[in-house]
């Protein structure tokens, strides 16, 4: 079973700009009460998609620069990047199916 994988600021490019599959970000922070609640349904995203969808935690708090250069205001936001192209955003907590629904247009 694969679980997200955390990401830091100075590997963004490399992560996220220049997979060669699409990435979802799930932008959290560790006093977030939603973002915790989410985090089960992340890990099972990262299974079910396991080689064809990269997921990735930044925590907002520990890297507030790429958050706000990303225009991130609330959180947990969801960012699905393709080709390095922010092609779909999703803020606040969901229902599993929900989420899943929201990232299977972008594979």
């Amino acid at each position: 079973m694969s679980n997200a994988t955390d990401l830091i600021e100075a590997d963004f490019q490399a992560e996220v700009c220049e997979s060669s599959i699409p990435v979802i970000v799930d932008f959290w922070a560790p006093w977030c009460g939603p973002c915790k609640a989410m985090g089960p349904a992340i890990d099972q995203l990262a299974s079910d998609f396991d080689g064809k969808l990269k997921v990735m935690k930044l925590n907002t708090q520990d890297h507030p620069n790429k958050a706000a250069e990303l225009g991130i205001m609330s959180i947990p936001c969801f960012v699905v990047f393709k080709g390095g192209v922010e092609v779909a955003r999703l803020t606040g907590g969901r229902a599993y199916d929900e989420f899943k629904a929201f990232v299977e247009p972008h594979l």
